[in-house]
């Protein structure tokens, strides 16, 4: 009887310890291969660092990638506890385009049921922004902004071409900007929301079809 291929590997990543936490706490029952979750550290150098060292094992090497974590919506009316679908990623460094957007949509809504979804371009900074800087990326076309996104998925893909997508929940926004990031008032709900949105994750990545090396 002949050996069915092993399944792709997904990578996981995110930057900060509760963000960590959240995807540790998640039910991974419904994986459909070996998973990863890596905490990369703030900001763009440390991401690309961390995935470009992971990505190097043999055993990553066909695997799919998913940055995932906290981020600052920029246009008016979004509400900490939403969700960014990346239809894309952007940094000085370059653009990403991601994998299966409307796939992810149509599966963090059966997972977070009520949750309202936005896409669009996602935008890296090196630093939090505000105020008037939010209002000249959301003129780029940008609807949110975080520090690691962006490198994480052109680290990524240097290597050569993987599906990768990018999520992430809104914890700051034009009306509600935060003072530190432990304090913000959307925060816990933030949180059960990045636990609970794994299953959508393991959807997309169930249906991929990977390139077999």
């Amino acid at each position: 009887m002949d050996r069915l291929p092993a399944p792709d590997p997904l990578l996981i990543a995110c930057a900060l310890g509760i963000e960590h936490l959240a995807l540790r706490l998640g039910d991974r029952s419904g994986a459909g291969g070996p998973v990863t979750v890596l905490r990369t550290g703030m900001g763009p150098r440390a991401a690309d660092r961390s995935v470009t060292r992971v990505l190097a094992d043999p055993a990553l090497a066909s695997a799919a990638v998913l940055a995932t974590g906290f981020c600052a919506g920029l246009a008016p009316g979004m509400h900490p506890g939403d969700l960014v679908v990346a239809e894309e990623t952007r940094d000085p460094a370059g653009t990403t385009p991601c994998t299966g957007t409307d796939l992810l949509v149509k599966e963090i809504a059966r997972a977070v049921p009520g949750r309202t979804v936005h896409t669009g371009p996602l935008t890296g900074s090196d630093h939090v922004v505000r105020g008037h800087e939010r209002s000249a990326l959301l003129a780029t076309g940008a609807i949110a902004v975080d520090m690691e996104s962006a490198a994480t998925l052109l680290g990524a893909v240097r290597p050569g071409p993987r599906p990768v997508a990018a999520v992430r929940v809104v914890v700051d926004a034009p009306e509600h900007e935060l003072v530190r990031i432990g304090t913000f008032r959307g925060g816990i709900s933030a949180f059960r929301v990045l636990r609970t949105v794994l299953p959508a994750f393991f959807e997309w990545h169930r249906s991929l079809s990977l390139p077999r090396r």
